[in-house]
């Protein structure tokens, strides 16, 4: 089969991670697979190479993003795509999905990484009726493609999306190759003990939560963030007087180094549609910590697991939670085994070509 998948750019993401992953695993299944994206730059620090096995498009060397911008990279979508058949055409990221919409693209799904009504509960209220609109207008009447039941159920109660056009398909994981990846050398590693987040400086991934509850935890560990250095984030850990105990360690193509050797891995999100993070921690065979925020971690954190959760914005008991974690035996790898089956690339993959074969 015939696959095109389409996203803005390749700096460092979890949706954009995903949909890689997704394209060479397509690939590596006999599969054609065009990767498509708007722009070759972008805002990050970090970047992910093309994936595997795929052939690599980039529509412009920097995409404009207003009225006009999407206008043209939907013309250069549109000519790309015809000169080539496919059996499905994927995009993830609103701004993607507005472009291939324009395009008028055939046997197209919009893959919705995250949950978008939290993201627009961020917003003042005018731009978030603005954002509420767009998205009714954009994915209200089209094929849907969830990363999570909880993504899934956000687009029914608060988009009006019918359930006849929503798939729920999550993101895949080689968990093999994690672990092989996870015994890489990693000489930038810290030596001494530590506690590890990954994701870029944003406010809906809570740094503020996650230093305030570290300073309050008083904890004999080092505290390493994988994010680009940015000067709000240093200031933010020196009005915390975290200077010595904290470390930007930028962006990171491969984490999993760094996974394994923390003591536990924290997820303090205000939202999200499915963390990576917590699953490939867990294939690592890291302790994880989460916030129960919309959508993903219950999904994921369930039977014994699930204590490891804790209300969002609360630094109380995140650091609570950090020591209680701390303490505890790692779980067992039959508990982490049944956590990870759901998200094994073959499931994930075998439900791609299951949806290509559909009528639209």
């Amino acid at each position: 089969m015939k696959f095109a998948l389409f996203t803005t750019n390749l700096t460092g993401g979890g949706a954009e991670k995903a949909l890689a992953k997704i394209g060479s695993g397509l690939a590596a299944r006999g599969h054609e697979v065009d990767f498509i994206v708007c722009e070759a730059a972008g805002s990050h620090a970090g970047k992910y190479a093309p994936p595997a096995g795929c052939r690599f498009h980039i529509l412009a060397a920097r995409a404009g993003h207003g009225w006009l911008g999407k206008r043209r990279l939907a013309w250069r979508l549109r000519r790309l795509l015809t000169s080539r058949s496919h059996d499905l055409l994927v995009s993830t990221l609103p701004f993607a999905d507005e472009v291939a919409v324009l395009a008028h693209a055939p046997r197209h799904v919009c893959r919705i990484a995250n949950t978008l009504s939290a993201e627009i509960a961020r917003l003042p209220t005018a731009k978030a009726q603005r954002r509420s609109v767009r998205y009714r207008e954009l994915y209200g009447s089209r094929r849907l493609v969830a990363v999570s039941q909880g993504v899934a159920e956000d687009m029914q109660t608060r988009f009006g999306v019918d359930r006849q056009q929503l798939s729920v398909i999550a993101n895949p994981f080689d968990f093999a190759a994690i672990r092989a990846l996870a015994a890489e050398p990693c000489p930038a590693r810290p030596d001494e003990p530590y506690i590890l987040h990954v994701g870029r400086f944003a406010a809906q991934k809570r740094h503020d939560l996650l230093l305030a509850a570290f300073a309050h935890a008083e904890l004999p560990h080092k505290l390493v963030l994988l994010t680009p250095p940015d000067a709000k984030l240093a200031a933010l850990i020196a009005q915390l007087a975290l200077m010595r105990r904290v470390v930007i360690a930028d962006f990171q193509a491969n984490p999993y180094p760094w996974m394994a050797a923390a003591d536990l891995l924290v997820l303090c999100s205000d939202h999200e549609g499915l963390p990576n993070v917590l699953i490939e921690a867990l294939a690592c065979g890291t302790r994880v910590v989460s916030t129960d925020c919309p959508s993903g971690p219950r999904e994921i954190l369930k039977g014994e697991l699930a204590q490891w959760l804790v209300p969002c914005g609360d630094a109380d008991a995140l650091a609570q939670a950090m020591h209680a974690a701390l303490a505890a035996p790692k779980p067992a790898p039959d508990v982490v085994a049944a956590a990870l089956t759901p998200y094994a690339a073959d499931r994930a993959l075998a439900a791609w070509e299951t949806l290509a074969r559909e009528s639209f």
